[in-house]
């Protein structure tokens, strides 16, 4: 495991006798902050540092060399595969035996599915735009492109920018795209007054939503962003005068034209082989919850017919016996917050009844309502009730944060951004990366000509290998879960609203009915383990360095 090559090489450095000061162990070079012990020769105190120049930038370059052999030692082959696609990740502590309700979304939570859909969406919208609201023929030659945006982005109307932006408001530069192409970084600065930074009343209300900044989270909003910059693209690139924001309406209009009539629910019914995937994960975790006396419950937007559809596929006919209230068309996030939509129930065609409802019964089918009835009829409350789905705001930030329900974010992407993290060519990008910020931050000191020199072309390297790691994700944007160093801001929300996150429903099958997620310490900064170039240079007065694992 990584943890045992880590620790071995930081056993090859320990405490000297006498001064507290690290001697090496191995016949490796010794480190230059240390002079060589003899044989029974007390580690001597750390060696002055060259005068300056030439023998200076000698001395910055030896650092480089140890860190980079360093580094290879740190990294045995079995680094690589730790992470494990299929686990399920924790924010909070939460112990599944406290859980005695569970409640699911429909799309993409208890029915996950293929990219493949994603072409068929931008395509319909792409024809609404033409035919119907008769934007220019020249826009039927763009097709959908998988690879050009991820979930988590932003879009200033008024500036026609998709960019990515941190958890703490800036603008990852190298990230912003006018249409089809990237926007300088120093266009970008100049676009927000000389800044990166965004302040939080453009950024987004509540959910995600800023008076001319909006960010697109849920997995459907891909083929939107596609689309929104191919349109851009073309009127650009033809020198069509444009109004922002009426062009951003219309294409976000289309979209949800798909939606509205129906079209994507016809596709999905018509192959759902080809459309809905882990349909019998889905069953086995459903049965497996309800086999432990669990009771489960759905809440989602989609219609009666195209739920009970995909459920039967999945599940079968009887699958309404396994839960014990479904809502369907519900609204959200209106359905957490506005208490005056009352529930309606639904006959076994899937017509409205008129009868009041005084309260939810197993196998029958209610539209609409709100959660305050809810959590009145059925007295489900706070934690012993889990909630999943696909979408930080429409699905879990109100129940999270208004009502105490513990909550599960799938994440789908998750699963491949593990895959990568996984890979060899990563884990060595991003160790070298991390060792070689230790050593600018710490050797900085040296500001001899030659020595900003290479402290320059060391500053140069770090940000080739910054730019490296976020193209293995996506070549424009990066990882979902990271702006180089920095979490993305859909990664705060991700940690806000959410306690357990996964690839997938069936994630859940790996683990018992009683198991205890707890999550991972991650230190702060006062309180991080030393940068990784200090396991070489025993500059540091660290007693559990040789019980040290862990890079900063």
């Amino acid at each position: 495991m990584a943890g045992v090559g880590l620790r071995a090489a930081a056993r090859r450095w320990l405490p000297c006798p006498g001064h507290g000061r690290p001697r090496a162990t191995s016949s490796s070079p010794s480190c230059p902050g240390c002079g060589p012990p003899g044989p029974g020769v007390p580690c001597s105190a750390p060696a002055p540092a060259p005068a300056g120049g030439s023998e200076l930038s000698a001395h910055l370059w030896a650092r480089y060399q140890d860190m980079r052999r360093l580094v290879h030692d740190l990294l045995p082959p079995e680094v690589c595969s730790l992470l494990n696609p299929a686990a399920i990740y924790a924010n909070n502590e939460i112990s599944l035996h406290d859980v005695e309700v569970y409640g699911f979304d429909y799309d993409y939570t208890l029915a996950q599915y293929a990219d493949s859909l994603h072409p068929e969406i931008f395509n319909a919208a792409r024809d609404i735009l033409i035919e119907h609201y008769k934007y220019p023929e020249g826009i039927r030659k763009y097709d959908y492109n998988p690879s050009f945006a991820i979930r988590g982005l932003h879009y200033d109307i008024q500036k026609s920018l998709l960019m990515k932006i941190d958890a703490f408001h800036y603008v990852q530069l190298g990230t912003a795209y006018r249409g089809l192409q990237p926007v300088p970084d120093e266009e970008v600065i100049d676009l927000y007054g000389g800044t990166q930074h965004i302040p939080l009343y453009q950024m987004s209300d509540f959910y995600g939503k800023g008076p001319s900044i909006k960010q697109f989270m849920d997995i459907f909003s891909l083929p939107e962003m596609a689309l929104l910059s191919c349109v851009v693209d073309h009127f650009l690139g033809h020198g069509l005068e444009f109004d922002q924001a009426h062009l951003y309406k219309d294409v976000t209009d289309a979209i949800r034209d798909v939606h509205v009539k129906g079209l994507m629910y016809q596709w999905i019914e018509r192959d759902m082989e080809k459309y809905i995937l882990r349909g019998d994960e889905t069953f086995a975790v459903l049965s497996r919850l309800v086999d432990h006396g669990k009771q489960l419950f759905l809440i989602t937007n989609s219609p009666f017919s195209f739920v009970d559809k995909g459920m039967r596929h999945m599940v079968g006919p009887d699958w309404r016996q396994l839960f014990d209230v479904v809502i369907v068309q519900a609204d959200k996030p209106s359905f957490f917050t506005d208490p005056r939509k009352p529930f309606r129930k639904l006959d076994e065609k899937g017509s409205l009844q008129w009868d009041r409802i005084t309260s939810l019964e197993k196998g029958k089918i209610y539209r609409q309502g709100n959660l305050f009835d809810f959590l009145r009829l059925t007295e489900w409350r706070g934690p012993r009730v889990l909630y999943f789905g696909d979408h930080l705001y429409s699905d879990l930030a109100d129940l999270m944060l208004r009502h105490g329900w513990r909550t599960g974010a799938i994440i789908p992407e998750l699963e491949r951004e593990i895959r990568i993290i996984n890979t060899e060519q990563y884990m060595h990008s991003l160790t070298w990366q991390q060792a070689l910020t230790g050593l600018l931050e710490r050797m900085q000191t040296y500001q001899d000509a030659e020595s900003r020199q290479v402290l320059a072309s060391w500053v140069k390297e770090r940000q080739e290998l910054r730019c490296l790691t976020k193209a293995l994700f996506n070549a424009q944007f990066g990882s979902i879960f990271r702006t180089f160093h920095n979490p993305t801001y859909f990664s705060r929300r991700l940690v806000r609203f959410s306690d357990l996150y996964m690839a997938s429903l069936s994630c859940l099958l790996n683990y018992r009915v009683d198991f205890t997620f707890y999550p991972r310490r991650t230190p702060l900064q006062h309180e991080a383990p030393l940068w990784m170039d200090q396991l070489c240079t025993g500059c540091m007065k660290t007693p559990f360095l040789s019980d040290m694992a862990h890079i900063r």
